[in-house]
């Protein structure tokens, strides 16, 4: 029997609230303050490394609720709803949050540190680290769950997310996809699959073997 600790203790309350939809709703909100309100707040919410070592730490988590565009907003939105609402039906609400929040957080951090040592300096927003652990997550607990990849190609969520993180190590080895954050999606995806192994006490490999 595994020992308890802070890392793996769950919540007792495992209801579902629908925090989800709550949060697709915050990111809409954002948008329409940084696009049309003040579009001034977009460099004080996303993050931006140079701004990140004057003091703005806060930016390490806020880029996750900005979005550059509306279809940025709209694929990012639809993916989280699709997938988070099913996690969310899993896990628990709070449990769900707690997770949901940390991914984009640990995403956040680790292309901070990334920018850093690079010497680069850009401007990071979007909630795709936090959705791309989502997914990882839906694919853990409905891994016979089929996807269809724009529509036509029926992929089981195991193989869509083996695709992904090979498409996204590619993309960020080979510097592929011009302005997409590959190494945030990775590390969203890195984040799901501890979080899995450390508080779930889930090995995703052993999940995905045995759907082949």
């Amino acid at each position: 029997m595994n020992k308890k600790t802070l890392l793996n203790r769950r919540f007792r309350d495992n209801s579902y609230k629908n925090l989800t939809l709550k949060l697709v709703i915050i990111n809409a909100l954002v948008y329409l303050l940084t696009s049309m309100l003040y579009p001034d707040s977009t460099y004080y919410l996303a993050m931006i490394p140079s701004l990140v070592l004057k003091g703005y730490v806060w930016q390490l988590f806020t880029y996750m609720f900005v979005h550059g565009g509306f279809s940025h907003l709209l694929f990012n939105m639809i993916s989280l709803y699709l997938f988070g609402t099913m996690v969310e039906q899993r896990v628990g609400s709070k449990e769900f949050l707690l997770f949901y929040l940390l991914a984009g957080l640990f995403s956040g951090i680790l292309s901070f540190v990334s920018y850093y040592l690079s010497g680069t300096n850009v401007i990071l927003l979007g909630a795709s680290g936090a959705i791309y652990g989502v997914l990882l997550m839906f694919a853990v607990f409905y891994p016979y769950a089929r996807v269809f990849v724009f529509g036509l190609i029926p992929l089981r969520a195991p193989t869509l997310v083996i695709v992904y993180t090979a498409i996204e190590l590619y993309s960020q080895v080979f510097s592929r996809g011009g302005d997409v954050a590959h190494l945030t999606h990775l590390s969203g995806l890195l984040f799901a699959y501890l979080y899995c192994r450390i508080r779930m006490n889930i090995n995703p490999v052993d999940v995905f073997r045995r759907t082949r």
